[in-house]
């Protein structure tokens, strides 16, 4: 789809009240198919972004962006779909960009569900960014796409994961695009999620899994903590990719929250 801030990818499936899934810095659209699956029915519609320079997404027009440089692409592309409000569910980095989004649109959103939130780096020093980015730039160069989705899939999920899992987090890895993964990884370790929590006045949900060494329990906490009023939900057993491990239940969740 061409919008004003340029081309955005995406999947969708049902009808009905709108709910929005941006992925993390590893994923894609396409991660989100469990969801697509099981929560478009008749009273619901399912849409998955490819965050700029994921998919088919145009990058962005910057090397060191911000989180509200996505929102504003997101934004666009909500326009451009013709949606007055939806729910909204970010999932790692997506979580970021989408606390980002809601603070400059809170009349937009019913609800806003994070899983296993990234909060970014802002607040370390001007060293420990630098150094986060070249490691993080350093693996790309080194493995590839295909040597990262082989070496870090299984970082993603529990120890007990089910293979297919670890295979569908590896395939999604595998279609990273690298200057798409620049910008985001540039993003990360630039911005802080705590500068626009403060500003989500709709209803927020922090969701996480106790397995989770990515995005721990106890900074999902201080996360949820920074919201004027967010619930927080600790899921046994799920580790970062929760939503792939256990679609089943996180679908459960998701549902329960958009009903809300």
């Amino acid at each position: 789809m061409t919008t004003r801030e340029g081309v955005v990818s995406y999947r969708e499936a049902g009808t009905g009240t709108p709910v929005i899934l941006l992925h993390g810095i590893s994923s894609g659209a396409a991660s989100w198919a469990p969801q697509l699956a099981g929560l478009a029915t008749t009273d619901l519609r399912v849409i998955a972004w490819d965050a700029p320079g994921y998919g088919a997404s145009a990058a962005l027009g910057t090397q060191a962006p911000s989180a509200a440089d996505y929102a504003r692409v997101l934004g666009a592309w909500v326009d451009a779909l013709g949606l007055a409000r939806f729910t909204l569910v970010g999932h790692s980095l997506g979580a970021l960009m989408a606390t980002a989004y809601a603070s400059a649109n809170p009349e937009r959103l019913n609800h806003l569900v994070l899983l296993s939130p990234a909060r970014g780096y802002a607040e370390a020093s001007v060293e420990e960014r630098e150094e986060r980015f070249r490691l993080r730039m350093d693996m790309l160069d080194r493995l590839g796409p295909e040597g990262l989705a082989r070496e870090r899939a299984a970082a993603l999920l529990s120890p007990q994961a089910p293979a297919e899992a670890v295979a569908w987090v590896a395939s999604n890895m595998r279609r990273l695009q690298p200057a798409g993964y620049c910008q985001a990884a540039r993003m990360l370790v630039d911005d802080d999620l705590g500068r626009y929590a403060r500003d989500c006045n709709m209803p927020v949900a922090v969701i996480c899994g106790d397995a989770d060494h990515i995005t721990p329990t106890e900074k999902c906490r201080v996360i949820a903590s920074q919201f004027p009023a967010a619930t927080f939900e600790v899921v046994p057993a799920l580790g970062h990719a929760l939503y792939i491990e256990d679609p089943a239940h996180i679908n459960s969740l998701l549902r329960g929250h958009i009903a809300a």
